[in-house]
């Protein structure tokens, strides 16, 4: 009977036993199953959005070939801007592949540049202008280009349906992936089209991409390179020893916006300023000091003069409040440099100023130190009451002026500026000084914390 009663045990557990393996092994493969499910759900999504791109550049070729022989502005507007939506949504498609190679690169850049291109001459042709042989040259090379990509990339789209590329792989290996698993007839491609592509590159036109306005010097940096102990004592200088209990180096960003030298003050009524000051030049980019401020006993107009006072005190003459905004007893302002009268709102510096006593507690300047310069302006070639007649009809004016704007392209538009209502909403329309087309317009939010243009 115990023999019977050990061996009925030994069998028991050994049901267990397998039981438990046979649970273990089916979760496993339940496991392994999802993963291979999510890896080719995975796949599929590369697989799609690689053929969307692959359709989107197809598009943008024919587009870009149909602008050559275009004959009247309007069909050349039409044209120009599908160009643009096309090469758009090929970046959407691009950006979800997960290609982090050079070449690539090169062909979202190249997507990047002839939708904006494309977009800029759309406007030329919305105005009546016909396109000039420099811009017809610069479409017949931005066309070459995009068949040559559409090329390589059918070439690639072949690696992909014979399985030698897995977009899995890409992500785990990276360029090396893509270096082992693409054709050779792909990679030559690809090499032949970053070899034009530097030639392409080159393309200079006054739009958004020109390589003398990307790699531009930045035209308010003036001076020469400083090194860090000027750069402290610059800072000692802005601050004032008086108000400093400790000073602390952080360090050189070469890589920033602005190549600077950053610091850390511990000022003597126990409070933290972090300040950058750039290289080139000593000029303050950043302040902002962590005071916190618990009530609200000066203006806004007081507000605007002591931020005003503290930009003259350190050498920023001539510059005009336009947007506000306030936060914990905070107001953050925004000043524009003003010449002739003329606003330039590329030339921005924003200014925090506590509104418990009017102490300036933090000043950005990266806008004006990119931008500012002495102007050329010209007068206005066409009157104010020419401008007016573009305005609607329903805007009832408040107020009229002269600005210069940015572009997105980042030049700069001589405009008339109105300010005024329809309804209830405030807009601000700016037209264009030299011919009067209707160059942005803008919607005035005003509310209980500042005045915001959107």
């Amino acid at each position: 009977m115990r023999d019977w009663i050990k061996r009925l045990k030994k069998v028991h557990m050994l049901s267990i036993i397998t039981i438990f393996l046979v649970i273990i092994l089916c979760l496993i493969a339940v496991l392994i199953n999802k993963q291979k499910v999510a890896k080719q759900a995975s796949e599929n999504s590369y697989n799609m959005a690689f053929y969307e791109l692959v359709d989107y550049v197809q598009n943008v070729e024919t587009y870009l070939a149909k602008s050559l022989i275009s004959s009247t502005p309007e069909h050349g507007a039409e044209t120009l801007t599908n160009v643009w939506r096309e090469a758009n949504l090929a970046q959407a498609y691009l950006a979800q592949l997960p290609i982090g190679s050079q070449e690539m690169e090169n062909t979202e850049k190249f997507l990047n540049q002839v939708s904006d291109y494309s977009y800029s001459l759309s406007r030329k042709n919305i105005y009546n202008e016909s396109l000039t042989d420099e811009d017809l040259k610069n479409l017949k090379d931005l066309h070459s280009y995009s068949v040559e990509l559409e090329n390589t990339l059918k070439q690639l789209s072949d690696d992909i349906n014979s399985g030698r590329i897995k977009w899995n792989e890409l992500i785990d290996k990276g360029k090396v992936a893509f270096a082992q698993q693409v054709s050779t007839e792909a990679l030559d491609g690809f090499s032949s089209l970053e070899e034009n592509f530097h030639e392409y590159s080159g393309l200079i036109y006054d739009g958004a991409f020109s390589e003398h306005l990307v790699g531009a010097q930045k035209k308010g940096l003036t001076g020469e390179d400083i090194e860090e102990e000027a750069a402290k004592q610059k800072v000692i200088q802005f601050i004032g020893n008086d108000n400093i209990n400790e000073i602390q180096n952080l360090g050189y960003s070469e890589n920033a916006v602005i190549p600077e030298y950053n610091f850390s003050i511990k000022t003597k009524n126990d409070d933290n300023i972090s300040i950058s000051v750039s290289k080139k030049g000593g000029h303050v980019v950043y302040m902002n000091s962590n005071r916190d401020v618990n009530s609200e006993i000066i203006s806004q107009e007081e507000a605007n003069l002591k931020g005003k006072e503290f930009l003259s005190s350190h050498g920023f003459i001539d510059m005009k409040e336009t947007y506000y905004l306030k936060q914990d007893g905070i107001v953050t302002i925004n000043y524009a440099y003003t010449q002739n009268d003329v606003v330039i709102y590329s030339d921005l510096i924003k200014v925090k100023v506590a509104l418990d006593n009017g102490e300036v507690l933090g000043i950005e300047t990266t806008g004006y130190l990119n931008n500012h310069t002495k102007r050329e302006i010209s007068s206005p070639k066409i009157s104010k009451e020419k401008a007016k007649e573009t305005l609607n009809k329903d805007l009832n004016i408040i107020s009229e002026g002269l600005a210069i704007i940015p572009t997105k392209f980042q030049t700069e538009i001589f405009c008339y500026e109105f300010k005024g209502r329809v309804e209830e909403k405030e807009f601000l329309v700016y037209i264009n000084a030299e011919n009067g087309r209707e160059e942005d317009i803008l919607i005035i939010n005003n509310t209980p914390n500042g005045t915001l243009a959107m």
